[in-house]
Parts: C-alpha cells; structure tokens; sequence
C-alpha cells in the first residue's frame, strides 16, 4: 500500500479530469471530494471509485460539463435536474443550496432528479454539519437489493445520511439500506475475510458470511430484514416523486450505466429559532451517555457513528494517504 500525499493524490486526479471534459475549477472539486473520501478511511468510494467515473464518462453515462440547475421551486422545497452531471459536483450544489434555503427558511430541501453516483454519501452530511446545520439526504440506486421475503434485487441499496452538528466532532450516520453495503462487502473479500455475522445469501440460497458469495448473489440482506427494506421502498419513492426522476425500477442493473437517479437533500437550521446554548449541551449528554455504555468488549468504547473520522483524517494527512499500488499505477495511466 502506497501512502501518498493528499495535494499529489488530488492534483492527479483533477489533471486527468481537465483531460476528460471538466473545467479546471470544477475538476480541482471533484477531485478534492474523491481525494477527501480517501483521507476519511470511505477507501471503497475514494480513489478507488475514481475508474468507474471515468469509465462513466467514457460511456456517455456522465456528462463532464453538465451543471445541475433549478427546475421549480416552493418556499423551502425545490426541483432541481442534475443532467447527469458528475454527481459528486451535483450533490454538492444540492446540498449547498438546501442550506442557503435552510437559513433563509429553517428548513431547505432540494429534490435533484437526472443525476449520478455522488460517490461517499457521508460527505454531504459533512458538509452540513460542519456548517452547523442538520443535513438529511438520501439517494436511490439500481436495483441491487432483494426486497424481504423476495429472491430478486429488485429494490436499491438507498444510502441514508444523517449529519449533526457538534464542536467536538459532528455526529454523522452514512448507512446504506443493506446490513453490509457493497463498498464493505468489497472490502471484506479483499482482506480475505469473513463477515462479523450472516450478511446475505449464497447462488444456493444459504445465509453466509462470505462476502464474496454475496457478492456473486447479489442478495445482501436488508439492513433489519423487512424494516430496510421498507426503508428502502419510500426513500425511493419520496426522492423519485419530489424530483420526478428515476425510480430504482426504472435504472439498469449494469454499474457503468446507473444514470439518471434521484436524491434529497433536507437540511434544519438549529438557529433559525433563535441561539440557545443548551442544543450544544444536548448533543454532548447523548454522546456522554453512548460512551458511559460498558462496551461488549473490554478494554473498548462505544462509538458514535463518525466518530473515528477525525482521527483517521489526521492520520492521513500526516502519513499520506493509503492508495493501492495497482490501482496508483492505474488511475496515473488515465
């Protein structure tokens, strides 16, 4: 494993983006967005997600000079097309301007119909909470993911992302709509290990905790069994119906052409009723009360979801970030 420095990381990546169609301020984004996933330890959706887009591009499936733009509006709530646009940059606008709404209104949320892969989910529920606001946003997929009680994907794997703003470190929740999302799945399988419980079903029809045989499967258990699954189903529908694009039934099964899919984006301004001190007292009693938890195992503590970002961040950006060689040599011969 390489451990390269993040400027390097990054401006390699944006060269080869100017290449490919991107203006260079929006290629230095995009880039910054992929190197940044990869300094956070999201190592499946960093660098190492960088060929798909390419391959993306190379297809027709992203249009690199393509911008999101406003559709219609409604006090707080907007539409918006991401004409499938490199969706990193797209969601990043969406997020953007359900802020700009949420400080204007309290609550901002932007449906944004026709776009792409936004890459690390986590990262728009960053954007927020760093902002000090409460960001909300969800995406559909292709139909990756069997339904409860079904034998076929037929359903998405519909990332949920919650981002809570706190001075000691946000709170943030990247959760996919399976009890292990693909991007893990890979990253079991290629560590040569199995998964801490049964995550999904074999081409037999076995519970396993192979992550390569799910894989193979493609049957992922629902994360809660039949509750992700309805999980799934309505953040499908209320993205899909908001934005009037795609539903998870209507995109392909093939990764290199999932265009045209849907996503919200609600953000709450804490503020917007006025300052008071005590939402940042409540914040940290529930993290207090998370870590005065006896943990499972002895010598641990309990964690709050993202609470391991900042340290890995800083170790990162010290060491260098880990890149794969192969892949290095790879994402260079762009």
């Amino acid at each position: 494993m390489l451990r390269i420095p993040f400027h390097e990381v990054e401006q390699t990546l944006a060269a080869i983006l100017v290449k490919l169609g991107f203006a260079p301020p929006r290629a230095q984004t995009s880039a910054r967005l992929f190197a940044e996933t990869t300094r956070d330890g999201v190592y499946t959706h960093g660098v190492a997600r960088f060929p798909r887009l390419v391959a993306m591009i190379r297809n027709g499936s992203v249009d690199p000079a393509a911008e999101a733009e406003r559709v219609s509006g409604f006090g707080a709530l907007e539409r918006w097309d991401g004409r499938r646009g490199p969706g990193n940059l797209n969601a990043l606008a969406a997020m953007n301007r359900a802020m700009e709404l949420s400080r204007a209104h309290g609550v901002g949320c932007v449906a944004l119909g026709n776009t792409n892969h936004w890459m690390r989910g986590g990262t728009y529920g960053w954007q927020a909470a760093e902002a000090g606001l409460i960001g909300i946003c969800w995406t559909n997929t292709m139909p990756n993911l069997p339904p409860w009680g079904g034998m076929e994907p037929v359903i998405g794997n519909n990332p949920l992302v919650i981002g809570v703003p706190r001075a000691a470190g946000p709170v943030v929740l990247d959760m996919a709509m399976s009890q292990f999302s693909y991007g893990a799945l890979e990253k079991y399988r290629q560590r040569g290990e199995l998964l801490p419980v049964e995550g999904g079903f074999d081409t037999e029809g076995n519970l396993t905790r192979d992550p390569g045989a799910i894989e193979k499967s493609w049957r992922p258990l629902p994360t809660g069994l039949w509750k992700g699954s309805g999980l799934s189903m309505v953040l499908d529908m209320t993205a899909s119906m908001l934005s009037l694009g795609k539903a998870t039934h209507q995109l392909g099964s093939d990764m290199l052409f999932e265009t045209g899919i849907s996503q919200m984006f609600v953000v709450l301004n804490p503020l917007a009723l006025g300052p008071e001190p005590r939402t940042e007292q409540i914040a940290d009693e529930i993290v207090a009360s998370l870590h005065n938890c006896k943990s499972a195992r002895p010598g641990d503590r309990v964690r709050y979801p993202g609470e391991q970002t900042l340290r890995i961040r800083a170790e990162n950006m010290q060491q260098g970030l880990p890149v794969d060689e192969a892949l290095w040599e790879q994402v260079k011969a762009f």
